[in-house]
């Protein structure tokens, strides 16, 4: 495994303190004791509340809250997740949903504490390993999808276009600066590979859409995945070939290697299609303006592309 100098996945933390009374007491309703301490989670890119609970009587819950500032978008994620993360079934390795609550623009879920960490940061091999297998595992045990989703083409609409839209900024007069030369010269050649990427998302199996070291908890039993709010239908090798350009780019090896090792009857044309779509995705967020909220985001999907455009240009140029 090699260093690492990607940006942290961290969002700027709302305190448990801003959070309205009327969600703590729900949260305390529901939990049947008083909050006594409350601990922030810094990891992950939402602008929301993230906080472990310690009871009264001893017991632990986690809680995310999110108001309509200062990302209007934010809250309409956790009602996505709230609805997802109430249907998993018990043997998707996954925090149990507690309740829901949502009034006024504000939403907030409670889940049942893991006592877990995310994995070490540059990756380890042992717990990558463990890791990757349990990505596998996940995508077995959802096959077929166990609840209703939308297919990949309905919910990553407007997202696989980055290479395309960049076209058309060159032919707008945009110079490109900044981006990948190779990228640059194959540019159209891209922008084709991408637009295939609807029949190649095909699949059957529920798909968590965005596992990256910061939605993982290693625990003593084995690895807990976390924040579901974007799952839809896909590919059973969807989730692996999404992850591998975040580990890669935060020490990890070579994202080829651990694919065909994993994955070795995945379709070749469907994955090469996938990964121009997503690094087209990565590679054109990158180049926007910062969220609210969000100040290494845009810095943290900068570095994924440069990962998944390494992996692409692999597999387009052998």
């Amino acid at each position: 495994m090699s260093e690492v100098s990607a940006p942290p996945a961290a969002g700027v933390r709302l305190p448990w303190q801003a959070v309205p009374s009327w969600i703590h007491e729900a949260v305390e309703g529901r939990l049947g004791a008083p909050v006594v301490e409350a601990v922030t989670q810094t990891g992950g890119f939402s602008p929301g509340a993230a906080v472990r609970l310690l009871l009264a009587d001893g017991r632990r819950a986690f809680v995310k809250a999110i108001g309509p500032e200062p990302n209007p978008h934010s809250a309409d994620f956790y009602r996505a997740e709230a609805r997802i993360s109430a249907a998993l079934p018990a043997e998707v390795p996954a925090p149990r949903l507690l309740a829901s609550f949502d009034a006024d623009g504000w939403v907030a879920l409670l889940f049942e504490d893991v006592d877990g960490r995310t994995p070490a940061v540059p990756w380890d091999a042992d717990e990558l390993a463990l890791v990757v297998e349990a990505v596998v595992r996940l995508a077995e045990t959802l096959t077929p999808s166990p609840l209703a989703a939308s297919p990949a083409a309905q919910a990553l609409k407007g997202m696989f276009e980055g290479w395309r839209s960049l076209a058309a900024a060159r032919e707008a007069g945009d110079d490109l600066a900044g981006l990948d030369p190779w990228a640059v010269r194959n540019l159209d050649a891209l922008a084709a590979l991408e637009s295939g990427w609807a029949w190649a998302t095909e699949g059957a199996t529920l798909v968590h859409g965005d596992i990256r070291a910061d939605n993982l908890l290693l625990t003593a039993d084995g690895v807990r995945v976390v924040d579901w709010p974007w799952a839809f239908l896909g590919p059973s090798w969807f989730d692996l070939l999404a992850m591998l350009p975040s580990v890669r780019m935060q020490g990890g090896p070579p994202p080829q290697e651990i694919f065909d090792r994993m994955a070795p009857d995945a379709d070749p044309e469907a994955v090469t299609v996938v990964l121009a779509g997503l690094a087209g995705f990565f590679v054109w967020q990158g180049r926007q303006p910062d969220l609210p909220g969000l100040p290494t985001l845009r810095a943290f999907q900068r570095a994924q592309g440069e990962a998944a455009l390494g992996w692409l240009r692999t597999r387009m140029d052998p």
